[in-house]
Parts: structure tokens; C-alpha cells; sequence
């Protein structure tokens, strides 16, 4: 066997496929991932696995007399013999290319991750040492108090290496833990969710969600029927936190200044600095956010307006989004950033969004007339991009509050709704937590929000859905 072949380690993987580039410049990405899971229905665990898995990701730059184009190839279970043939598919991906719009020169300067050299971190089914046993005592009491828990915890380490032929060398490992609960009376006629994220399963207790679960399924004992319309509306934090992402994600600054999005100003131009709520919001990220950790540097495997595979290893330092109820950034490559005339601002791994409030869910139900109170969002879908006009579905709960009480769960609405309008509308803003999203979680987790009150949530239609 040659050196080469017995070439397992993600950096030395990383240092191999430099060497064997011919292309102009190259950026080499390997994610190392694992997993581990448990499942549980009716009170019982069904299935738990772990998973072991490599992707790696080689792009290749080619200078030219027009420009400089780029290749990117990614496989997963690269074998040392397949190597250069990746190499060589990015090099010729590249040559046959066209120049890249977004093309600028390799990023330089940032100091080498002193554990770049060490072996991946992974997960094992150790992380559910603790929680395993208190999942065991939340089936047993609610198998005494006629309710079924159903749901999965995941947990999931993706050690990330990225090399450069302009000679960064970066790591980063991302711990992501997500619970989802859902507890159903036998007939199946009432459902509460919970959820939470995490970084360990150190933080979370399957006990008290189910505590919290049934006191929701008691409240939908008592059925009420209501019409479409607009109500005052709480929506808690994993509510908050999925309309906010879709946001973020609409929030790329070349399609504000060409006239696309919702940030687009009338006329020209973009809404940076126009005031977007009453409340002083702040919506921020943080690669250092205290639980919220996320990637400090850019890691691209693929160009867009909100990204540029020329950009990989840019320090991603915190930024404000939206400062004291203001717009303050839109997400920018160092491309779109010239474009533009505004400043780079990579996106983002966390977000949080801040008003200084300091009630509780529960406190802000006890200071509400008449409204609802909702549990979560899904089947989220974009209406209107130039207003970012959403639909989307409740469920889970909605329940009917009268003079601070919980009185009893109606049903399902459609819902059609613009988060920035919401954030224009909103009367009142609770303390942040942290949240998982209920229909974003499989691409974004590391979130903490507010709930927010909406005086007139637009309900457009009544949902059958449970």
C-alpha cells in the first residue's frame, strides 16, 4: 500500500487533495458527521442507531483571460483511490466553465485552528446517558395519566475541515441535538408538541415537556368552533422562531437592491435604516452566542447570493440585522458586498431576536382578554416575495384564552401572514429563550425568541388538520 491509500485522517484528506491540485487555486472541505437517535410511539421505544458518515467537498479555480471560473465537486465515502479522480472532475468542472461572477481571490490572513490536526469529534449513544432513563419515568407517567408519547431525539457532530492553496487551515466541530415530544389522548383526537434544542441532552428534561403536554391536552377536552378572521394572537417561541428564519433567508442584499424582496426600497435602493417595528428589537447573530455556537468562518460548498465558495474561511465576525426595532444588515458575499456598496456581512448560524421583555408565556396568557394562543407553525410556504406574504398551517393547538385563562382548544387555522409585517404589527414582545423550529429544524436550529402578540393575526381559513 502507498502512503496515499492509507490516507484516513479528514486532514490529512484535506492536505492530500492540495497536492494533487494542478487548478489555479482550491478550496478542500471535509465534513465528518455522526449521529445517534432514538425514536419512541405509544410510550415505548422503537428504534435507536448511530451513523458514521465523510462528504468532501474540492473546488477548483481556474484563472482565465475573461475571468476566473470555478468547479466544485462533492462525494461521500471518498476512498484514498478516489481522490484524485475528484480532484481532477472540480479542475475540469472549472475549465469548462464560465467565469464566475461571484470570483475573487481566495481569502488569506486568518490564523490557523490549533486543533486541526486532531481526529474528528463524534457522538455516540453515551449523549443519552441521562436522558435515555428520565424518557423511561416521562413514558410511565403518562402511561398512568391515559396519554401516548410519540417522537425522536437526534443527536448529531459534524467536524468540519477547510484547507485552501492559500494556506488556511480551519476547523470547526458543530454539536446539534433536536427533541421533538408529541403526546395524543388514545383516540387521537387531541395532540400537544413540544420541543427543544440542544447541544448535549445534558439540558433538556422529557419529564417536565410531558407535564407541560398534559396540561395542554387537558385543555382540549373542551372543543370551540371559530371562523376565519383576525385575532389577537400569541405566538410562542418556536412559532416566532420559523417565521424569522424564512426572513433571514429572504433578507440577501443583491435582491433587495435589484427591486426582488420585501428589503427592496420604492424607487431604488434598499430599506437599510428604515424602522421595521414599535418594539426595540434586535436581531442579532453571534458565532459566540453562550448555547448558540456556530460556525466562526465561512463555510461554503456552493455559491448564491447569500454565499460564494470564494469566501470560504472569511471570519464571520456578530452582527446586528435588525437594531432597536431599525434594519440594519442584509446578508452580503464579499461579491454582492461590492455590487452593492454595502458592508460584507456572511450569513448566519444562530439567530436571536431581543426586545428586553422579561414575561413569560404563562404571564403574558394571564394578561390577555380575549385571544389565542398557539403552539406551532408548518407547511410554511412563500406567497408574495415583494412583500414576503407566507401561508402556512397551525398545529398541535390552538387554544382560546378569556381573561388570562386557557378556556379551551379550537380549531386549525390557514394562515397567511408577512413576518416583517407581523414585526410591524406587534404590541409585545416576551422574554427570549431558547427555541427549536417546529418546520425548520432539519436546516436551522440555533435560535432564541421571544414570544411575540399580534393584535390581528390574519387566521384566512379554518384547517382540518389536527
Amino acid at each position: 500500500m502507498t502512503s496515499s491509500s492509507r490516507t484516513t485522517k479528514p486532514h490529512e484528506i484535506v492536505e492530500r487533495a492540495l497536492e494533487l491540485s494542478t487548478a489555479d487555486g482550491c478550496v478542500v472541505i471535509a465534513d465528518e458527521e455522526s449521529s445517534a437517535n432514538l425514536r419512541w410511539a405509544g410510550n415505548a421505544l422503537t428504534t435507536n442507531g448511530v451513523t458514521r458518515g465523510r462528504t468532501l467537498t474540492v473546488i477548483a479555480t481556474v484563472d482565465g483571460k475573461e475571468g476566473t471560473a470555478s468547479g466544485v465537486v462533492s462525494r461521500s465515502a471518498v476512498t484514498a483511490a478516489e481522490l484524485e479522480p475528484l480532484v481532477r472532475a472540480a479542475e475540469a468542472a472549472a475549465r469548462g466553465a464560465g467565469p464566475a461572477e461571484d470570483a475573487r481571490p481566495l481569502v488569506t490572513g486568518t490564523p490557523s485552528s490549533p486543533d486541526f490536526a486532531d481526529s474528528p469529534a463524534e457522538t455516540s449513544s453515551a449523549v443519552f446517558a441521562d436522558f435515555a432513563p428520565a424518557l423511561g419515568e416521562a413514558f410511565a407517567r403518562a402511561r398512568a395519566g391515559g396519554r401516548e408519547l410519540y417522537g425522536f431525539a437526534n443527536h448529531e457532530l459534524v467536524s468540519t475541515y477547510v484547507g485552501t492553496s492559500t494556506g488556511l487551515r480551519l476547523r470547526h466541530d458543530q454539536p446539534n441535538g433536536t427533541l421533538e415530544l408529541n403526546a395524543k389522548s388514545p383516540d387521537r383526537l387531541r395532540s400537544a408538541w413540544a420541543g427543544r434544542a440542544t447541544r448535549d441532552f445534558k439540558d433538556v428534561d422529557p419529564t417536565a415537556l410531558d407535564a407541560e403536554l398534559a396540561v395542554r391536552l387537558g385543555w382540549a377536552e373542551r372543543k370551540i368552533d371559530l371562523p376565519a378572521g383576525r385575532y389577537e394572537t400569541l405566538l410562542p417561541p418556536t412559532a416566532v422562531a420559523d417565521l424569522v428564519i424564512y426572513q433571514m433567508w429572504s433578507a440577501a442584499a443583491r435582491d433587495a437592491v435589484e427591486g426582488r424582496t420585501v428589503f427592496s426600497k420604492p424607487g431604488g435602493g434598499t430599506r437599510i435604516g428604515e424602522r421595521l417595528s414599535p418594539l426595540p428589537l434586535n436581531l442579532r447573530s453571534d458565532p459566540n452566542a453562550p448555547g448558540l455556537e456556530s460556525a466562526p468562518f465561512v463555510i461554503a460548498h456552493s455559491s448564491g447570493d447569500d454565499a460564494s465558495v470564494f469566501d470560504n474561511g472569511l471570519p464571520v465576525p456578530a452582527t446586528d440585522w435588525i437594531k432597536d426595532g431599525e434594519l440594519a444588515r442584509l446578508t452580503t458575499t464579499r461579491h454582492t458586498a461590492e455590487l452593492t456598496g454595502l458592508p460584507v456581512s456572511p450569513s448566519f448560524g444562530n439567530l436571536i431576536l431581543d426586545a428586553g421583555g422579561e414575561k413569560s408565556l404563562e404571564e403574558m396568557v394571564a394578561a390577555t382578554e380575549r385571544g389565542l394562543l398557539l403552539t406551532c407553525l408548518w407547511y410554511i410556504r412563500e406567497v408574495d416575495p415583494a412583500t414576503l406574504l407566507l401561508t402556512g398551517l397551525t398545529r398541535d393547538g390552538v387554544y382560546l384564552v378569556e381573561n388570562g385563562q386557557v378556556v379551551g382548544e379550537v380549531n386549525n387555522f390557514r394562515f397567511n401572514e408577512s413576518p416583517v409585517d407581523l414585526l410591524s404589527r406587534a404590541s409585545e414582545a416576551g422574554r427570549t429563550e431558547k427555541t427549536l423550529p417546529r418546520e425548520w429544524n432539519d436546516w436551522f436550529t440555533r435560535t432564541a425568541m421571544p414570544a411575540l402578540r399580534i393584535p390581528d393575526f390574519n387566521m384566512s381559513s379554518v384547517s382540518k388538520g389536527v
